[in-house]
């Protein structure tokens, strides 16, 4: 049975579904992210083993305003893939929303369903082969339990696409959330709260840390839908490394990738060789915790999981026959514009990064089209000069400097 809260979350998500989407912009662009984009999924949870050929059949859970749905169902769609994507979701108005950008797209493997995640075990729904949670778990009452039910229709071998917030990036929320709690109680009509947040926003002094947090927009550019759900959201609920990573296992499900995995890494951040030396103790949860901690900017954590006693699907990266992809980048113009020095700088958050490759990326990457196999590329790059020993070297080594990234992956064969 439904309890206040819940019954206040589902009048907003009705009010405000969330994000706040215009199906006319569908003809301008596609909404990319993670997780559940087509290329991680494929690398990360099936390790890019599972064939391109075999329907895929994907659970939205909690689907919204359609985000995930649309561009998974999309990507789908332009690779030729066969298979589904069921868009889970309780709000009517948030169905409405994803339903007409479907339309707008022409996209006919999408399945709309209006209900709970807490009610999959018994929906009649699944089993799914990949299961995308964004946003959802840090609002239940108990998202042990709301993590359960996922696993319960999740197929054999199957994977879930994870996004929870985090607290250090959101600095100065929950904060205002405390404020509004008081000017703007929950029991009121969610346009009556959102006319209070409007106003203290206007309000508050230059010292609320909110002011001072770059990394949170969504009260400026979310529109009401987004300054509701950052502000008066009335079950909201932060996630460090460690405490997500307890509530994934105690799913009986491991962790195979945090998005972007060189970001968790400290390493990247600490030079200082009698430091890396005692990270180099901790084991692989310490060392993102610590990351998380010391650089303060996280203000979401993206998890890839799949089942603890499943195998480790590790992508085939030797293979000659296997085709690696550039998500969301162009090989060519990448290498057209890497600098001189071989050093490719990255950006989160605030936060840059200086990631080295080695001598040849450049003609490797503009070689990677998402056709072309690695024994292709690396014959193509030999017969313009280099040794074969130097493309084996310098192809392990641009791996092992993007795949990190999330940039470089596999495609599925």
């Amino acid at each position: 049975m439904a309890d206040r809260t819940d019954l206040q979350l589902a009048a907003q998500y009705e009010a405000y579904p969330y994000p706040a989407r215009d199906p006319r912009d569908e003809a301008k662009r596609l909404v990319v992210g993670s997780p559940s984009h087509l290329r991680e999924v494929d690398h990360w949870i099936f390790g890019a083993r599972r064939p391109a050929s075999r329907p895929l059949n994907a659970l939205m859970a909690g689907g919204g305003s359609g985000d995930g749905t649309i561009m998974l169902a999309q990507q789908m769609t332009s690779l030729g893939r066969p298979g589904r994507v069921t868009w889970l979701d309780r709000s009517a108005h948030a169905r409405k929303v994803a339903t007409a950008r479907a339309e707008a797209r022409g996209l006919d493997n999408i399945l709309f369903q209006e209900g709970s995640i807490l009610d999959l075990s018994r929906s009649g729904l699944g089993p799914f082969d990949y299961i995308d949670c964004c946003g959802v778990l840090h609002h239940l009452p108990d998202p042990a339990e709301g993590l359960a039910a996922l696993v319960s229709v999740l197929a054999p071998g199957g994977g879930i696409g994870l996004m929870v917030y985090a607290p250090h990036g959101r600095t100065g929320v929950y904060m205002l959330q405390d404020a509004l709690r008081l000017l703007a109680p929950t029991a009121d009509p969610p346009p009556q709260r959102l006319d209070v947040a409007k106003r203290l926003w206007k309000q508050v002094p230059e010292t609320a840390w909110l002011r001072r947090n770059p990394l949170i927009e969504d009260h400026i550019k979310g529109g009401d839908a987004g300054l509701y759900d950052l502000l008066l959201n009335p079950r909201d609920v932060a996630f460090t490394v460690p405490r997500l990573a307890a509530l994934i296992a105690g799913a009986g499900l491991r962790i195979a990738c945090l998005v972007e995995p060189l970001r968790y890494d400290p390493d990247t951040w600490l030079a200082d060789p009698r430091l890396r030396a005692r990270t180099a103790a901790l084991d692989p949860i310490q060392r993102a915790a610590l990351t998380e901690a010391i650089c303060g900017n996280m203000g979401i954590h993206i998890a890839y999981c799949v089942r603890a006693e499943d195998p480790v699907a590790v992508p085939p990266w030797e293979d000659d026959a296997a085709v690696p992809v550039l998500r969301e980048l162009d090989g060519a113009a990448l290498a057209k514009g890497l600098r001189s020095d071989g050093v490719l700088p990255v950006t989160w958050d605030g936060l840059r990064a200086m990631v080295p490759l080695p001598r040849l990326a450049g003609a490797i990457l503009q070689r990677v089209d998402g056709r072309r196999s690695w024994g292709e590329i690396v014959a193509d790059v030999a017969a313009a000069g280099a040794s074969a020993e130097q493309v084996a070297r310098d192809r392990a080594a641009l791996v092992k400097a993007m795949e990190p990234l999330n940039r470089l992956l596999l495609a599925a064969p």
